[in-house]
């Protein structure tokens, strides 16, 4: 299958129609200096200078199925569809750090993503697919150290050096805190966690991107722009501190920052907003630390909003996916994940994931707007909604600031974000906020099928399958390895070396989470 990038490079020029005012679309525009350029400091207008005219971004797409078995089937048919990058979805008793065995797992097994209980499960998730010649994202958090050293140790046993690893586990709890809930310990050991694991990285997976810097979620909790992009940055200036109060070197560090930011369907405001979190942070980092330029640079996945997807007309949700994929393009993302149209009512069937990647497909072949770097650049309302969107951010972090910073600034966070919810609601329901099949537009609506898994059968398989993992395991073995972690979670060790020795010695991932639990206690949220 031909896809963009195979074959000698194609012309990078569009012919207009005849009569046009231009027959060749300027690879950029000129002069723009009050603008700067794109690939210099502060990279408002893109991190790179040629943007997609050199490389196109990174077609991801989200995908967690029950078991692992169906997942990985799911990613060898979406590699051979042409995604260049895998994102794994996990369900929420591995996020929250149970087997699938354990009581508070019941009902939940495989319902919004992958169980993984053990490293045979990792094992299955990655079956056929070189981990070496593939990039993989993975949306975990409170347990995100546990994930990867079951990544690594699969890596191990294919043979792939770690330096060859690429890819990028979430790995950011705070906005876990702030607006999305699958936290497990309270912050200050779980934040140790997440610097134990951009430790391991900067030594052992040098192109591991070892965070990924939330704001969709911050956003799909309903927060505005502004403040998705001031809480973003917050939490991110909270882990570079955390990473230079742990002796780790900017410079060694921030280039393998990455941010996740969400699209909802305010085209130019989306823009906007890409453009000025990359401003931002270029200054903030320059500013507070005199980074280089390069450390400077906001890499950024993107997500179509979850949250703007209806279950009435869902088919016209295909058209709101593709004004924020655009508007992501747009806005200069590095990686992009496209929703289902479907996502309001199922897990996203074959149809609507391939539609989904088509669509960016379709944007990078036949839209035309990879032709030109930042291809907004100089418009009065862009540059306008830039700015303003910065300043407003400004205002947030500075608030932060007078609290000492993200991680005692949860609750101004989460209170802000509910307001916003709250007002944007009323909004919609009052119908000032057009939202059409639902508010305007509406029809009649016929029940429209939701086609999912038994997912009683998928528990019970899988419960099947982690009791005769682990029947095969050896106790003392085990011992050995959940006294060493209990013993190193007590002190200064950094746990990610002794968390690959354990999940290859059986241990699961709610057996570790539970050793964590008995030294560390868990986070209550407060009422």
């Amino acid at each position: 299958m031909t896809k963009p990038g195979d074959g000698p490079a194609p012309h990078r020029g569009v012919a207009w129609p005849e009569g046009g005012v231009l027959h060749q679309l300027p690879a950029d525009l000129d002069p723009l200096t009050d603008l700067g350029r794109p690939g210099e400091y502060p990279y408002t207008r893109g991190v790179h200078e040629t943007m997609y005219r050199g490389r196109l971004w990174t077609m991801r797409q989200y995908a967690g199925f029950g078991t692992a078995a169906e997942t990985n089937r799911r990613y060898h048919y979406l590699l051979a569809e042409g995604t260049t990058g895998l994102s794994v979805a996990f369900d929420l008793p591995t996020q929250m750090g149970y087997d699938s065995d354990a009581p508070m797992a019941s009902g939940e097994v495989g319902r919004v993503g992958v169980a993984i209980d053990s490293l045979a499960d990792m094992r299955t998730l990655f079956d056929g697919v070189d981990l070496g010649a593939v990039s993989c994202s993975m949306t975990i958090n409170a347990t995100a150290a546990l994930l990867l050293a079951l990544y690594v140790a699969v890596a191990d046993e294919q043979g792939v050096a770690r330096s060859a690893l690429r890819g990028t586990v979430q790995n950011d709890v705070l906005k876990e805190y702030v607006a999305r809930g699958t936290y497990i310990y309270p912050v200050e050991p779980s934040l140790r966690l997440v610097g134990d694991l951009m430790a391991f990285c900067a030594s052992e997976l040098p192109q591991w991107n070892t965070i990924s810097i939330s704001g969709y979620h911050i956003r799909e909790a309903g927060a505005t722009a502004p403040q998705e992009v001031a809480f973003t940055l917050a939490n991110g200036l909270e882990y570079v501190e955390r990473a230079r109060n742990r002796g780790i070197d900017l410079e060694a560090f921030a280039p393998r920052l990455s941010f996740f930011f969400a699209a909802h369907n305010n085209l130019l405001e989306e823009v906007a907003k890409f453009r000025a979190a990359r401003r931002m942070w270029a200054r903030l980092l320059k500013d507070r630390y005199g980074a280089s330029d390069r450390a400077c640079r906001l890499r950024f996945h993107t997500q179509t909003g979850g949250s703007t997807l209806t279950a009435q007309q869902p088919l016209n949700n295909v058209v709101r996916v593709a004004l924020q994929a655009l508007a992501s393009v747009l806005g200069g993302t590095q990686s992009l994940h496209t929703n289902g149209y479907d996502e309001a009512l199922s897990l996203p069937t074959l149809e609507s994931a391939r539609l989904a990647l088509r669509t960016q497909q379709i944007i990078a072949a036949e839209s035309g707007v990879t032709e030109a770097v930042d291809p907004l650049a100089g418009s009065f309302l862009v540059e306008a909604l830039t700015d303003q969107i910065e300043q407003e951010a400004r205002s947030y972090l500075a608030r932060i600031d007078e609290l000492g910073g993200a991680a005692k600034a949860t609750d101004l966070m989460q209170d802000e974000i509910h307001q916003a919810a709250y007002a944007y609601q009323l909004s919609v329901e009052a119908g000032h906020v057009p939202v059409v099949g639902v508010n305007v537009y509406q029809e009649e609506e016929e029940e429209v099928p939701a086609p999912g898994p038994d997912y009683a059968a998928l528990e019970a398989a899988q419960k099947d399958a982690l009791s005769r993992f682990k029947a095969k395991r050896d106790p003392d073995l085990l011992q050995a390895h959940g006294e060493a972690l209990r013993a190193a979670a007590q002190g200064s060790t950094n746990l990610l070396p002794l968390l690959v020795d354990a999940v290859r010695a059986g241990l699961t991932l709610g057996e570790i989470s539970d050793v964590f639990r008995e030294v560390w206690g868990t986070h209550d949220s407060p009422a």
